[in-house]
This record gives structure tokens, sequence and C-alpha cells, in this order.
């Protein structure tokens, strides 16, 4: 069963001693520091070609061959900054393997509400994002890169669209596809699973974010951040990627500030593993730990905010105790606010979110819904909470793909997080949900 990690076991951080300084260790879009978000910032937004060849000069992909641009990716150790966390090169490498035609897909879906990081990157430095769909399709000899994302994101999609233009005919053709509206469709499974023609289903086997049919080409998965860091890897050397990040995950990292913070959706680039506290005070407003802090997304895990103010943003490091920066999130939950309420008003959107292909997200998901509703409306009784705990145990590690496992991963940190809460409301307390900075959209699924 999915268990939280303790406060022993988190990888402690060094939070700026000095109230107001400024840390060097991350950055946002203009930043001195930058490397991704580094650039003019424009009133419209996205940076011109001219600016950005300007800036980094050209990506001269003509002097690498396919073989030669693996191995510089797989030297570089990038791995994927989606979710999964998958080695690039290692990705890039399995899809030679496999041979025949290939199809590179860049994920800008970011089905995450709260998430903003992949848009940010559309929506300011599409340039620099299409130059690193360009090394992946070389790499793999790809006879064509398709952008997949959700139209409805007007300020990405009128990004892309213009700098398409100016770039004019690509060695390799390039196209947009409309993403489905639905939460699940942006796993790279799914996203491998749409462009084999069997609908955008997420899948467990599918999880090294190819795959190929009889007669179609493979497709290979990357993520928009993934992709931009390819566009620099290529025309810096190894050492200066290196540079960044930890030593188990290196380069640096997008993460976006969402729940109770000053302004929710603010996109930061993480240098070194900076506390968690440095984030949340200097770009965030906050003055003092919260309440709570959920990492890696809606299907995350919460941890204390005492304790998550001195964790470092180090996606190697959280990923050895058991956690995921995931889509690169940190939600904060201010302390006036209800854990248990907020979690139970998340997994109630997540239950209409699956995929609908198998009893786990069918049955169990809308159960332990209504479960967890009971309990945060001060409904439950001591046996409820034990039926929920029992639905956990039956959903974790079930079902066709991972949805049912990180909703439990979700819930699970929720009760540990905030067992305070957990005993106040089985003795009938209801309080409402924090709904700032934790969007609910309005999809096919959704509320």
């Amino acid at each position: 069963m999915t268990t939280t990690p303790t406060e022993s076991q988190l990888p402690v951080g060094g939070c700026s001693e000095e109230r107001g300084a400024a840390p060097t260790g991350f950055a946002v879009v203009g930043g001195a520091t930058a490397r991704l978000l580094a650039g003019p910032v424009r009133a419209d937004g996205a940076e011109s070609l001219q600016s950005h060849e300007r800036r980094l000069g050209e990506l001269g992909l003509d002097q690498f061959s396919a073989d030669a641009l693996r191995q510089l990716i797989a030297r570089s150790g990038l791995s994927g900054r989606g979710g999964g966390q998958f080695p690039t090169g290692r990705k890039l490498e399995a899809a030679i393997a496999q041979g025949g035609r290939a199809l590179l897909v860049v994920n800008a879906a970011e089905g995450e509400p709260a998430s903003r990081k992949d848009r940010t990157l559309l929506s300011t430095r599409p340039h620099l994002v299409l130059d690193g769909a360009a090394v992946a399709a070389r790499a793999i000899r790809a006879s064509e890169v398709v952008i997949y994302l959700h139209r409805k994101q007007r300020e990405a999609t009128d990004a892309l669209e213009a700098a398409l233009a100016e770039r004019g005919s690509e060695h390799v053709p390039v196209r947009i596809v409309d993403a489905p509206a639905r939460y699940v469709a942006g796993e790279a499974s799914a996203v491998a699973s749409y462009f084999a023609g069997r609908g955008a289903l997420p899948r467990k086997e599918l999880r090294a974010s190819s795959t190929k049919r009889l007669g179609q080409p493979q497709t290979i998965v990357v993520n928009t951040e993934t992709a931009a860091h390819l566009g620099l890897i290529v025309r810096h050397s190894i050492d200066w990627f290196l540079d960044a990040g930890g030593a188990s995950c290196p380069g640096s990292t997008l993460v976006t500030l969402g729940g109770e913070v000053a302004v929710p959706g603010v996109v930061a680039e993480v240098l070194s593993p900076v506390a968690i506290g440095d984030l949340l005070s200097t770009l965030g407003g906050l003055d003092a730990a919260p309440a709570g802090v959920l990492l890696g997304g809606y299907a995350g895990a919460w941890i204390r905010g005492d304790v998550a103010w001195r964790t470092p943003v180090d996606r190697g490091a959280l990923r050895g105790v058991g956690l995921s920066l995931g889509c690169g999130l940190i939600a904060s939950l201010g302390p006036g606010s209800c854990g248990i309420a907020t979690t139970s008003r998340l997994v109630n959107w997540l239950s209409q979110e699956s995929a609908g292909q198998c009893g786990p997200c069918v049955l169990g998901l809308p159960s332990l819904a209504a479960l967890l509703a009971a309990l945060a409306n001060g409904e439950a009784s001591v046996d409820d909470l034990r039926d929920l705990r029992r639905t956990l145990l039956a959903l974790d590690g079930r079902g066709a793909c991972g949805h049912p496992s990180g909703v439990v991963m979700l819930v699970e940190s929720a009760l540990d997080t905030f067992s305070d809460e957990v005993l106040a409301h089985l003795k009938g307390r209801s309080c409402p949900p924090a709904t700032k900075g934790f969007p609910i959209p309005r999809t096919a699924g959704g509320a």
C-alpha cells in the first residue's frame, strides 16, 4: 500500500536566513540567471525568432548526426519533465531500436488544472520548444513532429502558430493537434495511445511513452519542458547543463506555485535544490509555513507545511523518498483552510476525470469520493473511516492505468498530513475547502 514518507525521511534544504533576501537558486521569466525562461519580457508574451536566434545563435543541427545527438542527450542525463522522469536518452535509443518510421509528439496538453509551466514556455519561448522538437526528431529520424495541446489555451496556441509561421518550412513537418479535453488525456501513455488510433487511453504497459501499431509510425512522446532543454543542450556543453539541478536529476526544472499564494500560477525555474520555503516566501508572499503543501499535482501527495518549508525542490531527492515533483506543481494550503475538505473537492473531480476503462475507476473512485465527502462534511463514523481505508487498499495498484493509484496517494497523504482534522471531522465538524489556486475546470468529465 502507498505510504507517505515520514518527516525524518524527507530531504532537508536550507532557506535564506534573511527574510526578503532573494535566493540565487531560482528565476522567473526574463530573470538574469534563468535558462529556459531567459530572454526578453515582451508585452505580447512570445519572443520572436529574430530575438531568439540573436540571443542564442542558430541551432546548427546540420553538424550533428542522429547517432551523435542521441549520445549527447544520453550523456547529459536529462530526464523527462512531464512527471514520469524517464531518461530521455533511453527513450530515444528505444525508438531507434524499434526501427521504422517515428512520429515525435511534444506533449503540451498540461492536463493538471493548476499547472502553468508548459503553457508559459510556449507562450514566451515557443522557438526554444520548437528547437528542442527538431533536435529530438533528428535524433530518432522522425517523419513528423506534432505539438499536442489544448487549443483553448489561446495564448500558448497563438504564440506557437505565430512561431511556426516565422520559421517557415522545417526539415521535419510540424503540425498542431488539439488534445481531448480530459485530465487523463495528457498522460504520456494516453498520448501515445491516441496517435496509435486507440483513443487517449492511459495504459500501464505504455509507461515508456512509445507505442507502435501495424501500418503506423511508432509514437515517441516528450514533454514541452523536456524539449526546451534539448534546444539548449545542443547549443551548450554538457558541463553547462550539469551545472544546474541535483546530482541524481541534472538540469534546471520548472515549477508552478499554486494554492493559497499571492498570485497562483507563477512559474519559476529552479536552478539548484532551493527549499520550498524560499519559493513560497519570495514568490508566493508567505511569511510563515502553510498548513500543508501539495506536491506534484492533484494526484500528488500532501506533506506538512513546516516540513515542506525546508524540503528542497530536487526531483531526484524527492523521488528517493517516494515523492514526485510530477508536473512541477507546488500548491500551498493556508493555515485557515481545511486539508480534508480540499482533498475531497479534488477527489470528487478526479473521480469524474477517469478514462472509464476499468472497474477501479468507474466504480472505485466514485465510492472513494463519496466516503471522503462524508468525512469532510462531518457525517462519517469511525466505521466509515475504516471503509475509506479499505477502499484505498483495494484501489492501490489496481486498474488499467495509474490514475487510481494517484488518487490513492493523494487521499492517503491527506489522512496522514491532516490527521488532527480527520479527528475533528469524525466529531461532526464541517468546513469549506480552499478554492483559491486549486481550480476545477469545467470539462466533459469535470464539474
